[in-house]
């Protein structure tokens, strides 16, 4: 007959250790992100998340069951360790909410789907704070700056580099060695073909195809992408 000493019945009654994680953004994505936890968290338990954060206060005080707890200023008021995901999709907006969240008991958590292939011979570099949903594909040699969402279904070809705070909206595509500067925002359905460098804070429409490089600071649409406007970097 078996065994199980009381020391290991212990041990296996133990809850999992899982982290606490704050979501800032209480939109549409902020609702994406914490469902993209949940299916962490069934594959392995992982986060616990203890609450909503935004400077826009919600209609209501839960949002999916889990607490609205305040402002940027709120978060920033953390008095232990504490994990937060920036779940705001505008790529300027989100980088001026990682600006204002300065506590040094803050660290940005990097979330990925658990059907999302990132394994270490792909060889994948991956900043803080990136979000990658399901459903998207990594094949090899890539490298995400900080801060990098690729919402649904995404694709990213060898070699490609994607500076912090890009913001890939669902079934973009970027080919192989493709760059993609600081801030650059695809929208659904749009494809950075192999080789072709996107400036920084440029905007690439629903569905447009980008055939050859772009500058900063514009928006370019259509088949092939052309530029339809000049912007403030």
């Amino acid at each position: 007959m078996t065994k199980l000493f009381f020391s290991e019945y212990e041990e296996a009654d133990q809850p999992p250790v899982t982290r606490p994680l704050a979501i800032f953004g209480v939109g549409g994505l902020g609702r994406e992100v914490l469902v993209l936890i949940h299916q962490i968290n069934q594959y392995e338990p992982t986060w616990h998340v203890t609450g909503f954060y935004d400077d826009a206060r919600p209609p209501t005080n839960t949002i999916h069951g889990i607490p609205y707890l305040g402002t940027a200023a709120d978060l920033n008021a953390a008095t232990e360790p504490l994990h937060v995901t920036v779940a705001v999709g505008n790529s300027r907006s989100r980088a001026s909410v990682v600006e204002k969240l300065t506590s040094p008991q803050l660290s940005f958590a990097t979330l990925i789907h658990p059907g999302v292939a990132c394994e270490p011979y792909q060889h994948i570099e991956l900043g803080a704070g990136c979000v990658i949903s399901q459903g998207c594909i990594l094949t090899c040699d890539i490298v995400l700056g900080r801060h990098v969402l690729l919402n649904l279904g995404c694709t990213i070809g060898h070699d490609a580099v994607l500076g912090d705070f890009c913001s890939l909206m669902p079934h973009a595509n970027i080919g192989g060695a493709a760059q993609l500067e600081t801030g650059v925002y695809l929208g659904t359905n749009a494809t950075v073909i192999d080789r072709v460098r996107v400036g920084a804070n440029t905007i690439v429409g629903a569905g447009a195809v980008a055939v050859r490089d772009l500058p900063p600071g514009c928006t370019a649409v259509g088949v092939p992408a052309a530029i339809i406007k000049r912007h403030s970097i």
